[in-house]
């Protein structure tokens, strides 16, 4: 489950280090260790003798319970008590730092890895969600003392099946004739599980987000489980993905976002049809299942994500080069005897993408990472040349990245970034137009949000160009011209 002290907000966290130190000296340790909790209890006034145990389930309870006012003191108190070490998991604990790197996924493989039986990973990740806290259920099963969890497979999240990305060179080892094609579309990958007066909608993580989209959830009136994508359609045609962000990560939405943004579903996939199972069909079975049954009930807001007709991979390499004019991602390759398996099983499933984008532009902000590049400047934000006040040139920003080098290249990043240092705003370096990074990104689209007036998507360096003069990198109307739609 989750741990949420809601009062307890690294802000409080901070000014009550603060009335105990100097202000100043924690800002600079902050900066530079770049991890909240580390810096408070290393900076924390060490009281002679400290090192009392605290029993976990008193402070959970007392947080748990405590009004704002109440929460400092008991804080205060709690690391007045500990050593560097104690202080540390307090703070990662309350503020949720501590789970950081460790997955839901990481957690159900240990949790397969402990019965001896990788196989048992799939049924775990399928009750996962259906066992409440303190899952004793879930515990007893896998230690041999009681039975599977029993779950609504009607309105439970299943484990959704991925692909492997294609390199174009497998395509020669494998037979075109054994693959069904469908296009690869630009939002976000769902389970849609209805049924027993109830549907719920999750992420391809199990994450449940039915509550943001409630206009798909009113056409689901139909006892099944489907997987498909997540979209925003507007007169039949499919917009852009920043239209589906303005819907996601939301508890609630307003009449008008739902009537600007209005929610679709492009099914791929029937995995349940009442209480059968579908999974261990073959794909092209549980096709033909599927368009049967969207024609006997074609839902609202809903519709068949099409399969593609060819003969050979040469003609779904021409489709694959005109996707991005068509605004989509790329497309799927299936196994047409493939069955539904949880994960990415190898050689059942392909994607296989567009070409990325590319621009080449400037370095004009560095700032500080965080845990193991705390201590280095490996965030960057870059820009690209536009004409400013009486047709001079100047730099604007158009991305971010902070990640597509090596531990090597990040060093000399960093070295550069010191020595080039104009100005700095806290943890923030601007630096001197000196060095071109290009970059690379899945698309490009308008945004207010920006002073460029758009938005590059899943940005990351792909190469540092050391050796190219910063007036010859890409002007804002290079990145204009790459605007979807």
């Amino acid at each position: 489950g989750g741990l949420g002290f809601a009062a307890a907000k690294p802000a409080l966290i901070r000014r009550l280090v603060e009335t105990r130190v100097d202000p100043v000296l924690f800002g600079w340790s902050y900066d530079y260790v770049g991890d909240l909790a580390e810096t408070v209890a290393l900076i924390w006034p060490e009281r002679p003798g400290a090192n009392r145990p605290l029993e976990l389930p008193d402070v959970v309870a007392r947080l748990s319970k405590a009004g704002r006012g109440e929460v400092p003191g008991l804080l205060e108190g709690w690391l007045d008590a500990l050593d560097a070490t104690g202080r540390w998991a307090l703070l990662k604990l309350i503020t949720g730092g501590l789970r950081v790197g460790v997955s839901a996924r990481l957690a159900k493989t240990a949790l397969a890895g402990m019965t001896g039986e990788e196989s048992v990973l799939g049924e775990i990740e399928e009750v996962w969600h259906g066992v409440e806290p303190p899952y004793g259920e879930l515990f007893a099963w896998l230690e041999g003392r009681g039975p599977r969890p029993e779950i609504d497979a009607r309105a439970a999240f299943r484990p959704l099946m991925l692909a492997h990305p294609l390199d174009e060179a497998e395509l020669a080892g494998l037979a075109a004739g054994d693959y069904l094609a469908e296009w690869k579309w630009d939002g976000i990958r769902v389970q849609l599980a209805a049924g027993a007066q109830q549907a719920r909608l999750f992420s391809r993580s199990g994450d449940e987000i039915t509550g943001a989209f409630p206009d798909l959830l009113a056409a689901a009136g139909f006892d099944a489980v489907v997987d498909g994508e997540l979209l925003v359609v507007r007169d039949g045609a499919v917009a852009p993905f920043n239209d589906l962000q303005q819907r996601l990560n939301r508890k609630t939405v307003s009449s008008k976002m739902l009537s600007h943004f209005p929610a679709h579903l492009r099914i791929y996939d029937l995995l349940f049809e009442r209480e059968e199972d579908l999974r261990g069909l073959p794909f092209v079975e549980r096709r033909r299942r599927l368009e049967a049954w969207y024609q006997a009930r074609r839902p609202e807001r809903m519709d068949l994500s099409p399969l593609i007709g060819f003969t050979d991979w040469s003609v779904l390499a021409t489709l694959r080069e005109k996707a991005r004019t068509r605004g989509i991602e790329g497309l799927m390759l299936k196994r047409a005897d493939s069955p539904y398996l949880a994960g990415r099983p190898k050689g059942h499933w392909f994607k296989w993408k567009r070409d990325a984008l590319t621009l080449d532009t400037v370095l004009m902000y560095a700032q500080r990472g965080h845990g193991k590049r705390s201590s280095f400047y490996s965030d960057y934000t870059f820009g690209a040349w536009r004409e400013g006040e009486g047709g001079t040139p100047e730099l604007v920003p158009v991305g971010k990245a902070y990640f597509g080098f090596t531990d090597l290249e990040l060093k000399r990043l960093d070295k550069w970034v010191r020595d080039n240092t104009v100005e700095r705003y806290g943890p923030v370096r601007a630096v001197k137009p000196g060095l071109v990074l290009e970059v690379a990104f899945d698309a490009v689209q308008r945004s207010t949000r920006h002073k460029s007036g758009l938005a590059m998507r899943f940005p990351r360096v792909h190469r540092i160009r050391w050796d190219k003069p910063v007036a010859e990198a890409d002007e804002v109307a290079t990145l204009e011209r790459m605007v979807e739609g």
